[in-house]
């Protein structure tokens, strides 16, 4: 499996992006592996995200959003390590045990679902995963199913209740 060598890194500009070196994305590139996994830590925190490896005037930079310094306690310009290893998921996110168990339950929905392009299924499974409650979680992936049913394809009519 690829995977880089544990390297220090700081929050960068007003995007919240990492600056990336081409030496440690050249792997990956070469690869055209552009979906990575990726583990940040700091002050004995620990973060495991999936991400895209993006180049943007001639840099490559990743986002590394509020949510994720938040949840390491980071500061502007504070210094963490950071390593990627290579993306074996199918989804290229963590997919919640809620929205596979409601998905294998009706394969209507799943080939609806399973014929978007992969950008909107990663998007449609951070909508769901944003939900701490599970039982949200799974009311929120019938809603999803029974819209997709409906031939509704809008992401932001997925989630809303239809009448």
């Amino acid at each position: 499996m690829l995977k880089s060598s544990v390297f220090e890194i700081s929050v960068t500009g007003d995007y919240y992006s990492l600056i990336l070196s081409e030496e440690i994305v050249e792997p990956f590139i070469k690869m055209k592996t552009r979906r990575v996994k990726a583990v940040a830590k700091f002050e004995g925190k620990e973060l495991v995200f999936h991400a895209a490896i993006q180049k943007i005037h001639g840099q490559y930079c990743m986002m590394f959003g509020k949510r994720y310094q938040k949840e390491l306690g980071l500061f502007p310009n504070d210094i963490f390590e950071l390593q990627f290893f290579e993306d074996t998921s199918k989804y290229g996110v963590e997919v919640p045990e809620e929205f596979e168990a409601v998905m294998i339950s009706d394969y209507e929905a799943y080939k609806i679902f399973e014929s978007f392009t992969d950008g909107k299924k990663r998007g449609l499974i951070y909508g769901i995963a944003r939900y701490k409650n599970s039982q949200t979680k799974i009311d929120k992936t019938l809603l999803l199913c029974e819209n997709l049913k409906r031939g509704i394809k809008d992401p932001k009519e997925l989630f809303k209740a239809q009448f």
